[in-house]
């Protein structure tokens, strides 16, 4: 039987462990920035692709976030999942949601992301694509299937959603 490993920074001085970090850190800018050629070759040498950071954002989410399609796409095909959620419960699909960024929805999609995508609050991607009245957002979702009486903790569906933040900034009908 194998003997139980130490840490990696078990036996790393302290500047040694802080370039780590910060070796780290860079790669996560890579999935931001969109860098999709350096993330596949990081992963070809055995870079996980469910990766995360401090705050428990994948290198999915990032990409999805930043916009970055290209990124998304070779971590999705590299096996990433579409579903890992950051330390707060979110999803990849409500963040981009929540941007409105529809060609990373679709990726995320196609990918297998659950169309829900509820966050610990019971928000959906469709209301919070309701709610920031990003209508091309909504239409793709309920083409896939969202659930538009799903409801949130506060009992909101993502009709009420769009009709409350209408409200707050003077729109309506």
């Amino acid at each position: 039987m194998d003997e139980p490993q130490a840490p990696m920074t078990a036996n790393m001085t302290a500047d040694e462990e802080a370039r780590m970090i910060a070796a780290l850190g860079q790669v996560f800018d890579l999935a931001r920035n969109g860098d999709a050629a350096a993330l596949a070759a990081l992963i070809a040498r055995g870079m996980p692709p469910n990766l995360r950071n401090e705050k428990g954002n994948s290198l999915v989410m990032l990409a999805a976030y930043h916009d970055q399609a290209g990124a998304l796409r070779t971590l999705l095909e590299a096996g990433a999942s579409p579903e890992v959620r950051n330390a707060m419960g979110q999803t990849p699909i409500a963040g981009a949601a929540y941007k409105g960024f529809k060609e990373i929805i679709e990726i995320l999609l196609a990918h297998g992301a659950d169309v829900e995508g509820a966050s610990p609050d019971g928000r959906t991607a469709l209301m919070t694509a309701a709610m920031f009245q990003r209508t091309e957002i909504v239409e793709l979702l309920k083409a896939h299937g969202a659930d538009v009486d799903a409801r949130d903790n506060r009992g909101m569906t993502a009709a009420d959603a769009a009709a409350f933040m209408a409200g707050r900034h003077g729109g309506g009908h």
